[in-house]
């Protein structure tokens, strides 16, 4: 298993094509988990706010707050989308690199205020995680692309 992966990095260094459409399709999978989760907060905020970590939920119009972080997510999903349909993707990877800020203080308000860690942890700095790599492969696609250009 270790070795297969060493492998798949070493094709990821090798072949810029290989290494863009990865980057290409993390972004891709990134921009449909965000856009899903603004669509369930702006549609369905009281089904889908429990899973986000926090050990209690306001009630009432004091809610109503949740449909604020669907609209952040459906925003950052369009931002990102754009930006990697008109091919900026050094841009492209700056803003996923800005943009893992939001899983990041979302994962620590969810500590500071005693909810779940293993939410906090499994799907906030995960999903930070992964936002990073995913701008970290933009950025490296997009210097390579400006190399060959050269």
């Amino acid at each position: 298993m270790f070795l297969a992966t060493l492998d798949f990095l070493a094709a990821i260094k090798e072949s810029p094509m290989t290494r863009r459409i990865i980057a290409d399709a993390l972004t891709v999978i990134s921009v449909l988990f965000v856009f899903s989760f603004g669509l369930q907060y702006l549609f369905t905020p009281a089904e889908v706010a429990p899973s986000m970590g926090f050990a209690h939920w306001p009630t009432g119009e004091a809610a109503e707050f949740l449909s604020v972080k669907g609209v952040r997510d459906l925003a950052s999903a369009i931002v990102i989308l754009v930006l990697l349909a008109i091919r900026e993707r050094r841009a492209l990877g700056w803003v996923l690199l800005a943009i893992a800020l939001i899983p990041i203080g979302d994962g620590s308000l969810i500590l500071v205020h005693d909810g779940s860690t293993a939410a906090a942890f499994g799907i906030h700095y995960a999903t930070a995680v992964a936002v990073i790599v995913t701008g970290l492969l933009q950025l490296s696609v997009a210097k390579r692309a400006k190399a060959v250009a050269a």
